[in-house]
């Protein structure tokens, strides 16, 4: 082989070499930016999840107050009522 055969062989070995890094760097790049998305799509659900529990404590801390509210209006009938029961039974 001539040195002009060697140095296009050398030169095509780096090449391949080349190709064969870039392709790697691109597969990696592919692989990050597939795996990016996903954790954003875990994070657009996990935010929507945290909406909706948010939304739904609320809820349930409403429905809390309004029944504390019933009962204490409850428990002021019940007294009402008793102290009517006892005033007529005094008589």
């Amino acid at each position: 082989m001539t040195p002009s055969g060697k140095t296009v062989d050398a030169a095509l070995a780096q090449l391949r070499q080349a190709l064969s890094t870039l392709e790697s760097a691109v597969d990696g790049r592919f692989e990050r930016e597939r795996a990016h998305s996903d954790i954003e799509g875990e994070v657009r659900r996990v935010h929507a999840d945290r909406s909706r529990l948010a939304q739904e404590l609320d809820q349930a801390e409403f429905r809390a107050n309004r029944l504390e509210e019933v009962n204490r209006e409850v428990s002021r009938r019940l007294v009402t009522a008793m102290e009517t029961i006892r005033a007529v039974l005094d008589r």
